[in-house]
């Protein structure tokens, strides 16, 4: 492209997501001039929040496993995260309940942890330890090594392999727990966590294990304010390094000029020119839609098709009013299981059927952080994984949302809020059709590419684009995936791959508290 030879290098990012924001921070960091686009109205993407009767509710991530991810970030641009974002550690990390009334907490001391398994199988204890022991090998190499480097070399994965087949990655998650310990809710409790990152945890390669060990290694974290906090914070970084944020703007293709990527176009025509082009987009959405004009050689539209998509998400939050001192028992994070696992997870799956019962993810932010409800309510974001849109006998979620939503009250009323009908005021649903129009994600997948291990490292679309040269990609649709350590990962792992700007700009002013 045609540039000034005086003017600093150019960076365009799409989507300010996490991974978009901590790619922009990068960029920066490299000298580069950045403009960030978005088609919301603030930054964070699935990280954002909604202001509503006096209630925030965070839509996304509700929690931090790996601080001194965000911590190397912030260091990388000269900055402290610990000045601009407070985290808080959870006591305990989450509790799980099952419906014999049994329940089970994660905490950050392991002999507590140890009580509770115990409590519940104590002939499980031996196999419950090695099974930490086998999630730190897989931590080493599967986090530190492979995921916070490229892998868009083929060779790189020849390297591995070996590695690979030692770890038994061909084994799931869910035989993996199989194999260590007996009890079916220990086996629960060791084997949810793929669904945090969209995987299915009976097929998901065993290396996510490794999930485990982050929180016992790193702990489980918020940020006051929620994640739109760390999220406004990459924003102010951004700002600081001399960058530029347009909300409310979306791109509608990459421009390409003499075989390379150069900017963007926006809908409505305008044409913003750029040397390197970063998509925060979904993958899927990224190759079928934004180089839709293009011919691709790896992912073509029937490639993307075939691909196996996380699941969908059914997302309510609510705010209750005077609920502060009531339901006591109930803290910050809450698994509620329901009857079934193995089959549950296959209705949304494999056969994308949207069952009766249901498993709850439930986020009570208010017993943490005061400033998400009015004074004495609380705030609430309840989950349920369900299908995608790309099964042929869909969810017709027009029809569907208000019963499931329902549904879910009711098991809430009976398992974990017994009043809650009489106590609800604001009230805000997301389906997976809200997923596909409000974040652009294909199929409305909660997030992007399902991580099975043909579909992760070197057989994940590459952080470097192999259809366009000077396109790199960021998110969770890319190397090394989903959830907010791995996005924020594919900024780091991107970051090596582009080449410091030729022409950077001078260096920022330092700040007055500086």
């Amino acid at each position: 492209m045609m540039t000034d030879s005086h003017a600093p290098s150019q960076a365009i990012v799409i989507g300010a997501g996490l991974g978009g924001l901590a790619s922009a921070m990068r960029l920066g960091a490299k000298g580069y001039a950045v403009t960030v686009i978005d088609k919301l109205d603030r930054v964070g993407g699935r990280g954002s929040s909604i202001t509503q009767g006096g209630h925030r509710f965070d839509l996304g991530p509700t929690i931090v496993t790996v601080p001194q991810g965000l911590r190397d970030l912030w260091a990388a641009c000269g900055r402290d995260f610990d000045r601009d974002v407070t985290l808080k550690p959870m006591k305990p990390f989450y509790e799980i309940r099952w419906p014999d009334g049994s329940s089970f907490r994660l905490h950050a001391d392991k002999s507590a942890t140890e009580a509770e398994v115990e409590a519940l199988s104590p002939d499980d204890l031996p196999g419950f330890r090695k099974f930490l022991s086998d999630a730190e090998d897989r931590y080493w190499f599967g986090y530190e090594d492979l995921g916070r480097r490229p892998m868009n070399e083929l060779w790189e994965l020849v390297k591995v392999l070996p590695r690979f087949v030692w770890l038994r990655a061909d084994r799931s998650v869910y035989a993996h727990a199989a194999r260590r310990v007996r009890d079916p809710r220990l086996r629960f409790a060791l084997s949810f966590h793929p669904l945090f990152i969209g995987g299915d945890p009976f097929r998901v390669t065993s290396m996510y294990i490794l999930v485990s060990h982050l929180e016992s290694a790193f702990g489980v974290h918020y940020a006051m304010g929620g994640v739109q906090a760390i999220a406004e914070a990459m924003a102010n970084v951004i700002r600081d390094q001399g960058g530029q944020l347009k909300m409310s703007t979306e791109v509608d293709e990459i421009l390409v000029e003499k075989g390379r990527a150069a900017g963007v176009r926006l809908v409505g025509g305008t044409q913003i020119k750029a040397d390197v082009t970063i998509s925060n987009a979904d993958a899927g959405h990224t190759y079928t839609r934004l180089l839709r004009n293009r011919s691709r050689k790896r992912w073509t539209d029937a490639k993307v098709k075939r691909q196996r998509w996380s699941m969908g998400l059914f997302v309510w939050y609510f705010g209750t009013r005077g609920t502060a001192k009531m339901w006591s028992d109930v803290g910050h994070h809450t698994i509620v299981v329901g009857p079934r696992y193995r089959e549950h997870i296959k209705d949304i799956f494999i056969r994308g059927k949207l069952a009766d019962d249901m498993s709850l993810y439930v986020h009570r932010p208010s017993v943490t952080d005061p400033s998400v409800a009015p004074d004495g309510d609380d705030t609430f974001y309840v989950l349920s994984p369900v299908p995608h849109l790309g099964f042929d006998n869909g969810v017709d979620w027009a029809v569907e949302e208000d019963p499931y939503r329902q549904k879910m009250l009711a098991m809430l009323e009976e398992r974990l809020l017994p009043g809650l009908s009489d106590r609800v005021t604001e009230s805000l649903v997301f389906t997976p059709e809200t997923f596909r129009d409000r974040y652009l994600s294909p199929l409305g997948s909660g997030f992007s590419i399902e991580p099975r291990i043909l579909q992760s490292a070197y057989f994940r679309p590459h952080n470097v684009s192999e259809e366009l040269p000077g396109l790199y990609l960021a998110g969770a649709g890319t190397h090394p995936g989903a959830g907010v350590p791995g996005v924020i990962g594919t900024a780091e792992v991107m970051g090596q791959l582009v080449p410091d700007a030729p022409r950077p700009m001078a260096p920022p002013l330092p700040m007055a508290a500086e």
